[in-house]
């Protein structure tokens, strides 16, 4: 039994199978932009606001360098700048470091003076880099660290703080992430979009030509399917012939020695009967004539003559039999026609023909001889073994097909017995008949009469004349 997918064509397999594939790749894909498109969006705004503060807050810073810290004067700058600037209002919290971690400044007050860790953002920007990133911390974390919420935009930028471009300071900031989650959202809907469509189209496209060279495999397996049927048909029947031929052929060494043994019968109870006989009253004539001195009589005369002619007539009967005819040129109702009328002439036994055969129908010679030899034989058999019982004989034809039948409404005989006595007549039939891929078939009971069927296939063989 065949599994669920096997008996699924081959687009529907496509469909069951690549679907699960595609969409978990556009996820992917999709997740993958969006990230792409959020981080993008993140680093463009800190980058933004980053060139704000650098422009704003650097010119309070460039005594930094001098004393390591902020004088009270550019604190309350700072605090003045972070209350009244426009741009400072996208900004919720500011812290002013050192490099060394050294926290100078925060915009509320707390945890100025201090020295904390110095972690990846202050060491970028201390390098000379803007840093920015989503930053989630919870608890302790998030107030050691000083963020304001859990989720913040927090971005490093450095700040220069002499004429000779030296990082004295940087600065640190918190944005809220509501400009960032709107834009990436915007922009990561699109991606996703352009992906979903990129991947429904090639999708189609894919389907399309699926479907196309599904249906070619459908096709061509009908198709082959088809042969292998008729394959295996014309196997079976080669099989079948190739046995048939081969019986036919032992048939035919049997067959050939029989005939050869009943010709030599004829010749011997026949002509050689009579020539003996007539050797004979020669041979008495003579010695009669030696020893009378007299002339044969006219009666001894008339005697040796008619052995002679009575052994010539046998003679001239069995060439006669044994010699085809020229039927080459003549259709197949003509052939039946010739038997019959050659028949009726030796017996007198009445005998009916029927013939449907087309006109100008091409026949193989070795059809038409099949033909007579077969006819010939059946009603030879019809006057030995039924003598004075009426007999009919049917030949149809198609452009396919040859069919005989011979009946007669004789005694009868045991079919079986017949057989398996490998008499001549049934045997020869039988050879000629498949040795040409034909089918014989006899039909007898006791007191019931005989019927020959014979069907010969005319595809396969090529009409000639010989």
């Amino acid at each position: 039994m065949k599994s669920a997918p096997a008996r699924l064509s081959l687009s529907q397999q496509f469909l069951l199978i690549s679907f699960p594939i595609l969409f978990a790749t556009t996820l992917v894909i999709g997740w993958w932009v969006g990230r792409q498109v959020h981080e993008s969006v993140v680093h463009r705004i800190g980058g933004d606001t980053a060139l704000y503060v650098d422009g704003f807050i650097a010119p309070h810073l460039q005594h930094v360098n001098e004393t390591g810290t902020l004088s009270d004067a550019d604190r309350q700058a700072l605090t003045a700048l972070m209350a009244d600037a426009e741009w400072a209002r996208r900004i919720v919290a500011l812290r002013i470091w050192r490099p060394d971690g050294m926290v100078l400044f925060t915009s509320d007050g707390e945890g100025a003076g201090k020295q904390l860790e110095i972690d990846e953002g202050l060491e970028a920007a201390a390098a000379g880099n803007i840093y920015s990133e989503v930053s989630i911390r919870r608890g302790k974390v998030q107030t050691d660290h000083g963020q304001p919420l859990e989720r913040m935009i927090e971005t490093y930028t450095p700040i220069h703080t002499s004429d000779r471009g030296r990082i004295g300071a940087v600065a640190e900031f918190y944005q809220l992430p509501d400009e960032v989650d709107r834009e990436a959202g915007i922009a990561q809907r699109r991606s996703w979009l352009v992906v979903a469509g990129a991947m429904l189209a090639t999708y189609l496209l894919l389907f399309i030509v699926v479907r196309r060279g599904s249906q070619t495999i459908l096709a061509q397996q009908a198709e082959l399917n088809g042969q292998i049927q008729r394959q295996t048909e014309l196997n079976a029947q080669n099989l079948q012939l190739h046995a048939r031929v081969r019986r036919a052929a032992e048939d035919a060494i049997v067959n050939h020695e029989a005939l050869l043994q009943r010709v030599s019968a004829n010749v011997h109870d026949g002509p050689c009967q009579d020539l003996g006989f007539a050797l004979m009253r020669i041979k008495n004539l003579r010695d009669a004539g030696s020893a009378s001195s007299g002339a044969a009589s006219a009666e001894d005369l008339d005697r040796v003559a008619d052995a002679v002619q009575s052994a010539m007539s046998d003679l001239r009967a069995i060439s006669a039999d044994l010699e085809l005819p020229d039927i080459g040129p003549l259709p197949l109702d003509a052939i039946a026609a010739r038997v019959v009328r050659d028949f009726l002439a030796k017996t007198r036994q009445p005998v009916s023909l029927h013939t449907d055969v087309p006109d100008g129908l091409a026949v193989h010679f070795r059809i038409k001889t099949t033909l007579y030899r077969l006819l010939q034989e059946s009603l030879a058999n019809t006057f030995r073994h039924a003598p004075g019982c009426d007999g009919q004989v049917r030949v149809t034809a198609d452009a396919r097909t040859v069919r005989i039948e011979v009946i007669d409404n004789g005694p009868g005989f045991a079919v079986d017995a017949a057989l398996a006595k490998r008499r001549l007549g049934l045997s020869g039939m039988r050879q000629r008949v498949e040795s040409l891929g034909g089918v014989f078939q006899v039909s007898s009971e006791i007191g019931r009469g005989t019927t020959i069927r014979v069907s010969l296939p005319l595809v396969g063989t090529e009409p000639t004349h010989e």
